[in-house]
């Protein structure tokens, strides 16, 4: 049996404009933003009929109905029916842990190609009735008699019709993402102003990226849509800094709208492949995924809710054997301004790198000039699970036309993280000769 583990390319990807939630997206499901996105994706790499050995992505905010939402997503397009749909969820990582998941049936030879994708709206997020009433008609619809139907609705109350919108605080504190991350930003000392200028450069980076071109075949039009809404070309400093705090109004508060992400809605997708196939389809390869890693760490205790992608990251670097600092590109999701600030300061801090990572000494700092410079989650939208997606598509995009390496970071509910590292053709053959 051959053991040998196989190189995994990136061939690109795309995404649907990302818009913020209730707007121009506001009638649209998950199922019609992901098939979407898989038509854009057939269109750009000429898949049409064409058997893919895997597509895996889902949603977070999913309404019961949209249990196989991979699958009715593939149907919906025009790859061949016989590519299976694989619906997966891990909040904000699902579509990069998809890519993983791949990655490691292509290198080991059980597929050739694959899809990760993932999509997301809260402008379709699902309204329950609340438990008791929903007791209720289940008892009424499995009632063999009228008698027994009226039974089920004795001593009804009024106020168990009253809908209960979805929490997106966490189970195990009762606290929002937004509210964790004021924590992490107050104990870290992030100030305002540093997370203010963080998401006046993403917003800068990523119009920039728009005016010149380079976003034109990383976006497919959607529902009439052509660009991110949420993207200000006018944005300055001075007007983000007369906005009011968003989750800790007291003085110490520092998270506002505009160093947070907003609610999005939005779908993106990239194709994975073995060598071989991208060569019988005569596709070029935009980069290779060599490492994934996903981690995750005790937030109940007070460990930062958003911190576990420096465990990842970590561990990652220590298979690769490489620096923190041997990265040309540096793709750190901006779930929040202050989340990618505290990373990176704790990647500096001894104390963390030995109690956290097991390390004698820090990770170190890296180059800020190589990080996110097409923009990133704060300037284009964080729509849960396409987030990972769009940031491997973009990367490979980059190492493409520069080459080298680059190092993905995607921070998650629940305390998880899940990293990547991708390389260029010409990186990947110089390790792989070293």
């Amino acid at each position: 049996m051959d053991q040998t583990l196989r190189r995994v390319a990136v061939i690109g990807g795309v995404r649907i404009p990302f818009c913020r939630s209730n707007t121009l997206y506001a009638d649209k499901s998950n199922l019609e933003m992901l098939t979407g996105v898989l038509k854009g994706l057939t269109d750009k790499y000429n898949l049409e009929g064409v058997h893919i050995d895997e597509a895996i992505g889902g949603a977070i905010v999913t309404h019961s109905k949209d249990w196989n939402l991979a699958r009715e997503a593939v149907l919906g397009t025009k790859l061949a029916p016989t590519t299976p749909g694989i619906t997966i969820q891990q909040a904000c990582g699902t579509s990069l842990q998809a890519a993983s998941m791949i990655q490691a049936k292509i290198a080991t030879g059980e597929i050739e190609c694959g899809i990760a994708m993932g999509s997301d709206t809260t402008s379709d997020a699902p309204i329950v009735l609340k438990e008791r009433f929903a007791h209720r008609l289940i008892e009424a619809q499995n009632a063999k008699s009228m008698g027994q139907r009226l039974a089920a609705f004795k001593g009804f109350s009024p106020g168990e019709l009253v809908p209960q919108p979805p929490n997106v605080g966490e189970p195990r504190t009762g606290l929002s993402m937004g509210q964790h991350t004021e924590l992490m930003a107050q104990e870290w000392k992030i100030s305002r102003a540093e997370q203010d200028r963080l998401a006046y450069e993403s917003h800068k980076k990523a119009a920039e990226a728009y005016r010149s071109g380079y976003m034109d075949d990383l976006v497919v039009p959607f529902a009439g849509v052509f660009r991110d809404n949420n993207l200000r070309e006018d944005i300055s400093l001075e007007k983000i800094a007369t906005l009011k705090t968003a989750f800790d109004k007291s003085d110490r508060g520092t998270l506002t709208a505009a160093n947070s992400t907003p609610l999005t809605d939005g779908a993106a997708a990239v194709l994975l492949a073995s060598d071989a196939w991208a060569s019988k389809r005569a596709l070029p390869v935009a980069a290779y995924l060599t490492y994934s890693q996903t981690a995750a760490n005790n937030f109940v205790a007070g460990e930062g809710l958003l911190m576990a992608p420096t465990l990842a990251i970590s561990r990652m670097l220590e298979r690769a054997q490489l620096k923190l600092q041997d990265f040309d590109f540096y793709e750190i999701h901006e779930a929040f301004a202050a989340q990618v600030l505290v990373t990176l300061k704790a990647f500096e801090d001894p104390a963390y790198c030995k109690s956290y990572l097991n390390r004698d000494t820090p990770l170190g700092a890296i180059d800020r000039a190589k990080l996110n410079v097409k923009g990133s989650s704060l300037a284009f939208g964080h729509p849960f699970a396409a987030t990972g997606a769009r940031i491997m598509g973009n990367l490979a995009k980059l190492l493409s036309e520069h080459g080298g390496r680059g190092l993905i970071s995607v921070c998650t509910a629940g305390g998880m993280g899940v990293a990547a590292i991708l390389e260029s053709a010409k990186a990947a053959e110089m390790r792989a000769a070293a």
